[in-house]
């Protein structure tokens, strides 16, 4: 009897590799599909450790008290990732009600729409826009202001994992560093454009970078004398060089530091991350309900800075009722079981009625 070819589904065998484990990315099975292989994901975050392609949502019980989402309620995930804080907030709605998802990664959103589906999370109660959450405004067009709005600002772990996106240099990539690899240019390139004073200074902003001026100043030098520092591991090389004659205790972990924040301070210009989290925050109050809530999770002081500032000048303003008194923190249980929490902090706002 013959089959009916659109009807089978054929099995692909996973890419093999040389050797007793896989050394490249892409031949890391477990990685890409980490919720396939449950004992080894719980056996890496009992750890501390965050396993390989997959991110593990921080801060969720402090969110859910803080919003009491009830089912029919409307609400909104500015920032997708690898949709835990989504799925958690879904639950709660218990199939009623309707929860909006943005995410300007188009390579991340498209797992994470299919991951959710498969949970039985569909169109009817789950709509994922790629889309800059400094667009909100651009949303409600389409929809009505929500009862409560996630803004998690960390970048997901999936994407410092991988190495072709540049956001570590634990494994040698490109160095881009783009949220979203279609638009704006990569960190290389940004690199070639700016003077050393430009990239110290940037360096300061972003990152509070005690080295930047020796930093800045052997990058600049080097580029000049004719290097491409186009990938992530010449970079943190770069970083290494500055700091050679300079006289540190453990210096290697210094040099592990600085590279975190140059890389943190590159990201940030490259995709504009103040400049639209600025936005973002002048156009909440239009798009939140009478009585609705916000919660925002900052990862560095410039961040914090900005959503303090504001939280204060909108409730003076008697835009929002209350806001949180002081930062929210992880639990020490939390930071144990995820070391990428451990900078967290939370902030929130009602808006008045």
């Amino acid at each position: 009897m013959e089959q009916n070819n659109s009807e089978t589904k054929q099995h692909k065998r996973r890419v093999r590799y040389k050797g007793k484990y896989p050394r490249k990315f892409s031949e890391k099975y477990k990685e890409h599909n980490p919720e396939k292989y449950a004992d080894t994901v719980e056996k890496v975050i009992s750890k501390g450790s965050t396993p390989a392609g997959m991110h593990i949502p921080i801060m969720v019980n402090e969110i859910l008290d803080f919003f009491q989402i009830k089912p029919g309620m409307h609400g909104l995930d500015v920032t997708l990732g690898y949709g835990g804080h989504s799925g958690q907030m879904l639950k709660q709605l218990k199939g009623e009600g309707h929860l909006y998802a943005l995410d300007v990664d188009p390579i991340e959103s498209v797992k994470t729409k299919e991951r959710l589906a498969q949970k039985g999370y569909g169109e009817e109660i789950l709509t994922i826009k790629q889309m800059n959450f400094a667009q909100i405004d651009e949303l409600m067009k389409e929809t009505r202001p929500f009862d409560f709005i996630l803004a998690d600002l960390g970048v997901s772990s999936m994407q410092i994992d991988d190495p072709q996106r540049g956001f570590s240099y634990k494994n040698d990539g490109p160095l881009d560093l783009r949220l979203n690899p279609n638009e704006g240019i990569a960190a290389s390139q940004l690199l070639q454009n700016l003077s050393q004073e430009e990239l110290a200074g940037m360096m300061v902003e972003n990152s509070d970078e005690p080295y930047a001026e020796e930093i800045a100043k052997t990058i600049v030098a080097d580029i000049k004398a004719g290097m491409a520092i186009d990938t992530t591991m010449k970079l943190h090389n770069e970083i290494e060089k500055a700091l050679e004659d300079i006289v540190i205790e453990d210096k290697k972990d210094v040099v592990k530091k600085s590279s975190a924040r140059v890389f943190q301070a590159l990201r940030i210009d490259v995709n504009r991350e103040f400049e639209v989290l600025y936005e973002f925050l002048a156009k909440l109050p239009e798009v939140l309900a009478p009585g609705g809530k916000i919660a925002i999770l900052t990862f560095h002081s410039g961040e914090d800075r900005l959503v303090k500032k504001a939280f204060k000048e909108y409730q003076r303003q008697g835009i929002y009722e209350e806001i949180a008194k002081d930062v929210i923190r992880p639990s020490k249980e939390e930071c144990f079981r995820n070391s990428r929490a451990h900078s967290t902090k939370m902030r929130w706002a009602i808006k008045a009625q």
